[in-house]
This record gives structure tokens, C-alpha cells and sequence, in this order.
């Protein structure tokens, strides 16, 4: 018989440097360089430049087939954004919405604890991540079902945290940076830059702060399950196949 994990189509994992220059390196460079008068102008380069992440959106999910909570709001924020310019609002308006958009997705994770599905399950122990059965037997075999939950818990708190710590620094960082008036040129460039910097301002620290809840929550789960790290991780097909064949030999 055909070993089900040598078949099974393995999904496509997303192409980090296309998500970079689509979202990050072609907006900024557009709105940094293409809404002068001579190029786009301020409001055809506004629009032009999200266009990409919105077309990288779409080709993404196209691709992979896989929608999830966080991926909705950054689409929204896009288009969100997109509504603000052509309405010429000004800095203030920029700022609340990236505020918001963090601190509505915290309020969520909090929020769905109580849920049959938490957003925890989502954006930690998902079964990208995770495999799921293996931990879930585990569990059930000691009898560790509180311990899991409070492990959960303490995830999802974590994480509502690190959301809550981006909208004030969003803010701050749109306050800072927004000054000129809305529909120029000017605040094109003001707007690039505020999308670059939010990386190392706000992205890293962030993406920081849920890398350190996922390794309390793998190390909870050593604990609690007896399993080994290699064991809790999801391990490709070819990595299942060899150590299978290394146990057998």
C-alpha cells in the first residue's frame, strides 16, 4: 500500500521576498519617488501604490488557498488606507486607523478565549506549527487538559499584549511622521517612510514578542505532555518517512 504522507500534496509556503517588495520595497519606492508632478502625482501615486499589496493579497490566496483573521485585517487596513487618501483626510486619521486595527485584532484574541475555536489556536498552536494529534494524545494520556488550558491562557494574553504595544507605537509613529497636507506629494513621502519604518519599529518588536509566547507556549507543552520539541513540532512528510525508516532499521 502507498504511504499516505508520500502523496498527500504539500501546501506551497508563502514567498517572503515577493510579500516584501509587494507590500513594503514597491509601495514605498512609489510613493517615495512617483507622485511628483511630473510622475503620478500625489493621488494616482497613492493609488498605484496599493495596488501591489492588494494584487499580492489576491495572487497569494489564489496560490495557497489559505484565508486567515490577520490576513483580512491587513487587507482592509490597505484598502482602509486607500480610503483615506483619495478623501484627503489628514495625519490624525492615519494614525487612529493603524492604532486600531492592532488594538481591535488584541481585543479578539482576548475576546475568543472563551470561544470553541480562540484565536490563540490561529496564530500559535496551529497545525502548521504544531501537530496537533500528537499533543492532543498526550494530553489526554496524562490527563493534562487544565494545564493545556492555562498554557492557552497565558498565550493569548501575551499576544493581546504585543497587539496592544503596536497600536501605541502605530500611533506614535503616524504622529510623528505625518505632518504635511494630506493630497500632496509630500505627504506621500511622509506616508512611504512611516510604512518603511514601521518594520523595524513595530513589525520586529512585535513579531519578537509572539516568537517569545510561542517558545513559553512549545516549552509549556514539554512540560505538561512529556513530549520533546521535535516530537511537538510539525514535522514535513520526507523528515516523517526518514526517521520512521531510522526506527525500524
Amino acid at each position: 500500500m502507498t504511504d499516505p504522507t508520500l502523496t498527500v500534496p504539500k501546501k506551497s509556503p508563502e514567498n517572503l521576498l515577493l510579500n516584501l517588495v509587494c507590500n513594503v520595497g514597491l509601495p514605498t519606492a512609489i510613493m517615495t519617488w512617483g507622485s511628483g508632478p511630473k510622475t503620478l502625482g500625489p493621488k494616482w501615486g497613492l493609488i498605484v501604490a496599493l495596488l501591489f499589496p492588494i494584487a499580492y493579497g489576491a495572487y497569494d490566496f489564489a496560490k495557497r488557498r489559505r484565508f486567515n483573521f490577520i490576513s483580512v485585517i491587513g487587507f482592509a487596513s490597505v484598502l482602509i488606507s486607500g480610503g483615506f487618501g483619495l478623501m484627503q483626510l489628514d495625519g490624525f486619521w492615519f494614525a487612529v486607523k493603524d492604532a486600531a486595527i492592532p488594538a481591535l485584532i488584541g481585543l479578539a484574541v482576548l475576546a475568543s478565549m472563551k470561544a470553541k475555536e480562540p484565536l490563540v489556536h490561529e496564530m500559535l498552536y496551529n497545525p502548521q506549527v504544531i501537530d496537533i494529534e500528537k499533543v492532543d494524545a498526550a494530553l489526554n494520556e496524562k490527563g493534562a487538559q487544565g494545564d493545556f488550558q492555562r498554557l492557552m491562557n497565558t498565550a493569548s494574553y501575551l499576544l493581546t499584549l504585543s497587539f496592544l504595544i503596536s497600536a501605541v507605537l502605530n500611533y506614535s509613529l503616524a504622529r510623528y511622521l505625518l505632518k504635511s497636507p494630506p493630497a500632496t506629494e509630500s505627504f506621500n513621502q511622509e506616508l512611504a517612510k512611516m510604512h518603511l519604518w514601521s518594520w523595524p519599529v513595530i513589525v520586529l518588536p512585535s513579531m519578537a514578542m509572539m516568537m517569545y509566547a510561542l517558545w513559553r507556549l512549545l516549552g509549556g507543552l514539554q512540560r505538561v505532555t512529556g513530549l520533546t520539541l521535535d516530537e511537538i513540532l510539525k514535522q514535513p512528510p520526507e523528515k516523517k518517512v526518514a526517521d520512521e525508516a531510522k526506527r525500524l532499521d
